[in-house]
């Protein structure tokens, strides 16, 4: 099965970095945030992967270009025409299709470019920015169980701000840094998809996360997989640094290989 990785974006939200990059290649920990997606899934045995392209795609084709390379102990010998010697690597097993879906195509319509790579066959999609512990083999199955032609991940985000608890006269009785978010589910990401989902999509103006999520659930054609671990955007610079600070420490929740 496929994975689909939405890399299109402008990333405006943390522009500190994605000025000179596109987001999905903000490193944490030395590596771009798209590497720590496509190693979750590989860790569960999904190593094809479409990546959309969009804003600064050809950073992303660079990296995948040398990839290879950056991962191998080589020797490279100038005496005999610069042979080059691969005495051992590292690279994972991945097949990588990197698609350009145009500079400012929305999301539904960079999905809808891809459906060539696809066939006619279900696949997994997920955006860029975003790591998680989900765990894909039941995801899986939670998809295939119910039938529909979708099944979205929803999550419970962390508050971005700490939590007072005040008595009556004021006093402060705790602190909470992170407390659970208002207790409403979002979308998280991590969808399984059969290919009747490419009906839905239109052109390249097509949002995802607007009509054709809405029609889905009109058809009573989108079920959602409830995740209560840990899931991660990173979106703002806070949140880069969080993951960096997670990764760092290692302690990262989505570090599910060895």
């Amino acid at each position: 099965m496929k994975v689909v990785i939405l890399a299109g974006g402008f990333g405006t939200r943390i522009s500190e970095e994605s000025h000179l990059k596109p987001k999905p290649m903000i490193e944490i920990g030395e590596r771009p945030i798209l590497w720590h997606i496509m190693k979750i899934y590989s860790h569960y045995g999904f190593n094809d992967f479409v990546i959309c392209l969009g804003y600064k795609g050809y950073y992303i084709k660079e990296y995948f270009a040398h990839y290879f390379l950056q991962e191998s102990t080589i020797t490279f010998d100038f005496r005999v025409g610069n042979q080059q010697i691969i005495h051992d690597h590292q690279a994972e097993p991945w097949k990588v299709t990197l698609v350009d879906t145009g500079r400012t195509t929305m999301t539904g319509g960079r999905v809808k470019r891809i459906q060539s790579y696809v066939g006619n066959e279900p696949f997994m999609l997920t955006y860029g920015d975003g790591v998680s512990d989900v765990n894909i083999h039941e995801l899986l199955s939670f998809h295939k169980k119910h039938g529909k032609i979708a099944t979205i991940t929803a999550v419970q985000p962390l508050g971005r701000f700490g939590a007072l608890a005040l008595a009556a006269n004021s006093n402060v009785q705790a602190f909470q840094e992170k407390p659970e978010g208002d207790g409403g589910w979002i979308n998280g990401g991590f969808f399984v998809c059969q290919p009747e989902f490419f009906d839905y999509l239109g052109g390249d103006d097509t949002v995802l996360e607007k009509a054709p999520l809405e029609q889905l659930v009109q058809h009573e054609q989108l079920a959602a997989y409830r995740h209560t671990g840990f899931w991660q955007p990173m979106d703002t610079m806070r949140e880069k640094n969080n993951l960096e600070k997670l990764w760092n420490s290692d302690e990262a929740p989505w570090k599910l290989w060895e």
